[in-house]
Formats: C-alpha cells, structure tokens, sequence
C-alpha cells in the first residue's frame, strides 16, 4: 500500500520517496511494525481474550514440580496474525501474486484454527474442530496453492543451467534461461545437478507427463502443507517453543527468498531464478517480528497461549513459502523440530497399538508425547525426588531453549545445503 503511494510521490520527485523501492528498506520497516503491533496491542487482546475465557480450563499437563497453566488464555494466535497482515499490506507490492498468496494462506488457517479453538474453549468440547474437517481445510489450501501455480501467468522461473568453457571443474559457469517459464522443478539439496522435475516421477507417461506432472505437484503441495500445518500444531506444547521455533525457520526462509529472487546470489548458488519472489522477504519480515513479538508474552511463563489459531497458520505459512521459492525438498531439515515432534507421536500410537495385541498392556516408548513433554516428565520422579536431586529436573525453558538452539543449527544446514554438492 505504501509502496504504490510512496512510487506516486517519488515521480513527483519528493525527497525520500524513492527509498520504498528497496527491498531492504521496507523488510526493515515491516519488521519494526510487525514488532511494534504484537507488544503494542498483545496485551489489550490478551486481557480481552482472558476476560472471554475466564473460568474455563485452557490446559493442565499435569507434571508435577511445573507451574499450572490452569486459566491462561488461548487464542493467541491473533495476535501475530494481524501482526503479519497489517504490515505485510502497508509495506508490499500488492500487484504480486505471492504476496496474495501468503495471504490466503495466512487468513485461511487461521480461521480454521480459531474455529478449532472457539469450539473447545466455548463450546466446552475438548475434541474441538473434528480432524476430518481439519484436513479438508487443509486439503482445500494445498489445492487452491497448487492450481494457482498452474493456471497463473505470473508465477514462472528462470531455470538455472551449468555452462562448461572448458574441461576444467573451475570454467563451469552458471547461467538462466532467457525466458521465464511455467515449470514443476524444485531444488534438491546435496546433488550437483540440483534441479529436480515432477515429471520424473511420471516419465512413463509419454506426452501426458507435463499433465501428470502438475497433478503430482499439487498432490505433493496438499501433503506439505497439511503435514507442516500439523506438524507446528504438535510442537505448541511449551511456552515459546512453537513461535520461537517458527521464528527461526522465518529468518532461513527470508534468507532464500532473497537468493532466489536476486540473479546474483541464484548464479552463486546455482539455484533457479524466481522473479517476484523479493516481496515475499518483506512477509518474511513481518512473519519474524511478529512471533519474536509474541513471545514477549508467550514466553515462560506464558501469559497468553497461541492455540489452533497461531499453529496451524504458522505451520502452513511455512510450508506455502518453501512451495514458492521452490525449496519444499528441504522442509525435514529446516522444519526437523517439527518433523521429530510429528514422528515421536506416531511411533508411540503405533508401539502402543502393537504392544496392546502382543502383550494385552499398551506400552510406551516416550513418557509423553509430543517430545518435548517426554524432556519436561524425564526428570520428574515427585517432590521427595526433586528436593534430593533438582539436577536432574530439566526445566521447561530450559527445553525450550535447548530446542531453540536445535532449530537455529538445522536452519543454517538448510542454507549450507544450497553449496554443499
């Protein structure tokens, strides 16, 4: 929105005007809004949401030696959505598909996740939002992100090619495609040829293999967004751990939305060339304000929980992202908190399941799960064993912590990746 005004302004030559055309300037200014807009207003939704809410029972895991959560509000998750829609608008071209994108994605999910929530916080029904109709929203997401890759006329690449001068491995040059394109390749880490096509898949196929392979493609994109989506709903468990999380992946993700959108940094990398894709470093911005934001209330000890509402919109936020810059490949090492957290869960319903028919008694791998609730019950044996050895209780922000440093090492895998082939 700005940036149509601030254009406006600059071809009447006012002073500064032109300083909306950069890229870094108003990833900048987004992040302080974004940052601005979750304190600022955090606690006025905090107090109303607490004010809905009040007398109803948001979660209590339980563990002995750790703080009730008995009374915190949920819902949180508004917060950082109008914290990222707000200056997403004001700072961003709004002529650019993905940008529209992003939005869809931010809104869709979190109208699932409020609804989810609001049935169990008002509704007094703890199953919430029943699974399949979950699904089908996310299914619905997964579908209406693939088709717009297909039908769109603005969302195309430049296909990176290796150009050998010589015989030597030191005159390979990197060069792109003179056209922009329609394309089902993604990058794949590790390989030296890092280009990977859909349509691989259905070689098979003969002259139907391009159909075929968007087919695959928006098949693939319906399971990374319904799997990412559940996957940071699973790893909301601990004050701070999700959005802190999510933080983390966000500044990975700006980071390659930025090299796939400057022809430069592509060539280094030898990646494909994503014309557009620079507006999506200004939501990244705002993505990561708004969750460092959230967690000036969100930290231990929470004073607000962000619910259905935040995790299913950040988790897919993610996904969709990774989907545009063409990095989705690379989601189970940047997202592998999550993808852990999604694992733990099915190995121990599937471990008690088999152990229930082998032995008549289900029995568990983990104390708990998700994960991070083994870390919190692994140390915790009662009070007598707490007042004789408190080593060995791991506090919960201590986990958070620790999972946090987890993340920011597997991020920067993630961008190595890019030149270790």
């Amino acid at each position: 929105m700005l940036y149509h005004l601030f254009n406006y302004l600059d071809q009447l030559d006012l002073p500064g005007a032109g300083m909306f055309k950069y890229i870094s300037f108003r990833s900048g200014l987004a992040l302080i809004f974004s940052l601005f807009i979750s304190t600022a207003i955090g606690r006025r939704i905090i107090d109303k949401l607490r004010e809905m809410q009040i007398g109803e029972t948001v979660r209590d895991l339980g563990v002995e030696g750790m703080y009730s959560k008995k009374g915190t509000p949920t819902m949180g998750g508004v917060i950082i959505i109008i914290a990222i829609l707000i200056p997403t608008l004001l700072c961003a071209r709004l002529d650019n598909i993905y940008i529209w994108l992003m939005f869809i994605t931010t809104v869709w999910l979190g109208v699932i996740g409020w609804t989810d929530d609001y049935i169990k916080v008002f509704k007094k029904d703890k199953e919430g939002l029943r699974g399949q109709f979950k699904i089908i929203g996310q299914v619905g997401l997964g579908l209406i992100v693939g088709l717009i890759f297909y039908l769109s006329p603005d969302v195309v690449i430049r296909e990176n090619m290796e150009v050998y001068n010589g015989n030597a491995i030191e005159e390979v040059e990197v060069r792109f495609h003179s056209d922009e394109t329609k394309s089902t390749k993604t990058t794949i880490p590790f390989l030296k040829n890092n280009n990977f096509d859909y349509s691989q898949l259905v070689e098979w196929a003969g002259s139907y293999k391009q159909p075929l392979a968007w087919i695959v493609f928006v098949l693939i994109t319906i399971f990374i967004v319904t799997a990412v989506s559940n996957g940071a709903n699973l790893t909301d468990g601990l004050d701070g751990l999700a959005a802190g999380s999510s933080a983390i992946i966000g500044v990975a993700l700006g980071i390659l939305a930025y090299m796939s959108s400057h022809v430069e940094f592509a060539s280094f990398l030898n990646i494909m060339f994503i014309p557009g894709a620079e507006e999506l470093v200004i939501f990244a911005a705002a993505f990561i304000g708004a969750t460092i934001g959230f967690l000036w209330y969100n930290s231990f000890p929470a004073q607000v929980f962000m619910g259905d509402t935040g995790s299913l919109t950040l988790g897919g936020i993610i996904a969709v992202f990774a989907i545009i810059i063409r990095k989705e490949l690379l989601i189970p090492i940047l997202c592998g908190i999550f993808l852990v957290e999604v694992i733990s869960v099915i190995m121990q319903r599937i471990y008690f399941k088999y152990t229930k028919i082998k032995y008549g008694e289900g029995r568990r791998i983990f104390k708990m799960t998700p994960l991070h609730h083994h870390f919190q019950k692994q140390g915790n044996a009662g009070i007598d064993a707490i007042i004789q050895k408190p080593w060995n209780i791991v506090p919960e922000s201590k986990i958070v912590v620790r999972f946090w440093l987890i993340g920011i090492i597997l991020a920067v895998i993630t961008i190595v990746t890019l030149k270790m082939r």
